[in-house]
Formats: C-alpha cells, structure tokens, sequence
C-alpha cells in the first residue's frame, strides 16, 4: 500500500489508516478476538497506519490496539493518539459509559489541555498501549478550549516533536473553521478533519483546506461516510448523517450520486473513500474497522479505479461543489511516495 508523508514532518503513512474507535466497543460489544482479528487483516492488507485515543472506550481502545501491534516491527507502522481527555477515577460510577461506548464507567473523561494534562495523557497512552513512543499526537477535540489547547497543549506537543519525542503533532476535529486556525496559528503539522470534506459535505473547502496549501501542511481525512448515509450501494431511509437520522432530502442527493456512481461503473462507498484525494493535501483516509470483514471490505473499496470523469460530472450536475479540483486522478498516484 502507498506511503504519504506529513509534509515537513519524517512521518509517512498509508493512504488507508485503521481507525480504532470502534474496538473500544463504539455502540456495541466487540469481542477482544475480533479486534485483534481485524488488526491482522489490516496489517496483513498492508495498512500501517492505525489512530486511537483515550476517549475511545476509556482506554479500551488503546489497551486493545496496543496489543495488537505488540511484537511487530516498530519501525514499520504509525501510531496516533490524542489528548486533552485525561481519564481520571469516576467517583458516581452507573455502570456503563453514557458516551457511546459499551464499557464500564469505572474510569470518566477530564477536559485539561493543560501542559501537564498533555504530558500525563501521553504517559497514560504509553503504559495503556504498552509502546515505546507514538508517532502522531492530535489534540482532541478543544471546540470549548481554544486558549488552553493553542497555548499550553500545541506548544507542549513542538517541544516534544522538537525533541524528536513524537514524530508529527496535530488536531482532530469535526469542524473544519478552528482547524484552519490551528494551521495557521500554531505549530501543527496536520490536522484530522472528520465529515468536512466529503461527497455530501466540501465545507472543508472554505477555510481548513486553504490553509493547509497555503502553509504547506497536511490533513487526514476521517468520517468520510458522513456516518453511515454514503456507506452503502444504495442509501436508505433510515440511515445516519453526522450521528442522526438522515433528512429525505440528503438521502435522496445520496441515492442521485450513487446513480451517477453506477453510470461510471463504480459504487457509492468507494467513491466515497476516494473523493477526499481530489484535493493535494489530503495524504489519508482513516476508517473506523471492526471486524476482519470490515477491514476487507474497505480495502478493497480504496483499492478500486474510481474514474476522473465522476468528479466532473458530480460538479456538473451540481452534486458536488464547483470548486472541488478534478481531473488530476484523485490525487493519488501522482503524490505517492
């Protein structure tokens, strides 16, 4: 699989990432064998690329990707990670996570973007992984936490990259106009942007996406199905939109571009995982994978040919926005490493 590297970083990573949000038992309980199931998949399907972080399951996630990659070459994937969620003992415990995961609420989430807060976190990541250092660290999250995590946590994070401690260091949000503040304003290197840049969302090209040409910096492009609704064939009442039930009008526009899709020979879903490459700075798709079926299905998704003439034929039909760049191959084969 072809490598991408954050640019004026040494980090390289594959254009298909493993995101591990859902081995925390995201929404439902994934047994430990399947995790470690789909991890060998997506190692043995070449993927050296694999995100995770503390607020994922209460650590669950971490403890459990961690794991997986014990005993591989080090020197031969790319670990990310996130802070600004510290998890401290909960003292009113209920039973179960109230924010989305199936885990017990033994352990609760503490905002602190504090330069303590970074250090600990990332210390806490370490023993919970069990690794000897992680490649990409993103702030998680600071939507309410703008002063703390531009001033305290990104400085923190340039010592340790500066250091050669970490690799690259960034932000993960699923707003792209802070984003682009971050790019502009502070050291990041790159930024994780979920569901701003996708066949139904290019609000990413407003703000995040110039700034990252314009600063020469990279961006990871994550919840590329907008939560479910471009994930199929063919969108279906029913399914989610950013989290909540899709409005007919939304999954009508998805059902009209999944038409187009077919008349180009290709599918929805892998024109989906494909889009995000029409813009230069995007260097990689991370997608959430469960299972070892899971993991097969999206790697041969990001694998299939998806033509150029569906980009221009999506802007012409005003499907997609006007200012989407086409007809430079999506990007991929030209920038692989």
């Amino acid at each position: 699989m072809h490598h991408r590297k954050i640019q004026n970083t040494s980090v390289s990573v594959t254009e298909l990432g493993f995101g591990a949000s859902v081995i925390g038992n995201l929404y439902r309980v994934t047994p430990a064998g399947e995790a470690a199931a789909a991890v060998d998949v997506a190692w043995e399907a070449g993927i050296r690329y694999f995100d995770t972080a503390p607020h994922y399951g209460l650590g669950l996630s971490e403890r459990r990707l961690g794991a997986a990659l014990r005993g591989r070459p080090r020197d031969e994937y790319v670990i990310s990670s996130k802070v600004g969620r510290l998890l401290v003992p909960n003292e009113e415990p209920r039973g179960v996570d109230t924010e989305g995961f199936v885990v017990r609420d033994d352990l609760r989430r503490q905002w602190d973007f504090s330069r303590d807060g970074v250090l600990r976190s990332i210390e806490d990541t370490l023993e919970r992984t069990g690794l000897d250092r992680l490649d990409i660290v993103y702030l998680h999250d600071p939507d309410a936490h703008w002063r703390q995590a531009a001033e305290e946590a990104m400085p923190t994070l340039a010592e340790l990259r500066d250091q050669g401690v970490i690799g690259a260091i960034g932000v993960g949000m699923n707003q792209s106009a802070m984003l682009a503040r971050f790019l502009r304003e502070t050291a990041a290197d790159v930024v994780m942007l979920a569901g701003r840049y996708t066949l139904l969302d290019q609000s990413a090209l407003d703000d995040v996406l110039p700034a990252a040409q314009e600063h020469g910096k990279s961006v990871v492009a994550v919840g590329v199905f907008n939560s479910g609704l471009l994930s199929s064939d063919r969108p279906a009442e029913g399914m989610k939109y950013d989290y909540q039930d899709a409005p007919p009008a939304l999954v009508a526009r998805a059902r009209t571009i999944a038409e187009v899709c077919a008349g180009h020979w290709t599918t929805l879903p892998a024109a989906a995982i494909a889009f995000p490459y029409t813009h230069p700075s995007i260097i990689n798709v991370t997608l959430g994978m469960r299972t070892a079926e899971q993991v097969g299905r999206n790697v041969e998704l990001h694998d299939r040919q998806v033509p150029d003439s569906l980009w221009g034929d999506l802007r012409a039909q005003g499907l997609i926005r006007s200012d989407v760049l086409t007809g430079h191959g999506g990007g991929r084969d030209e920038r692989c490493l």
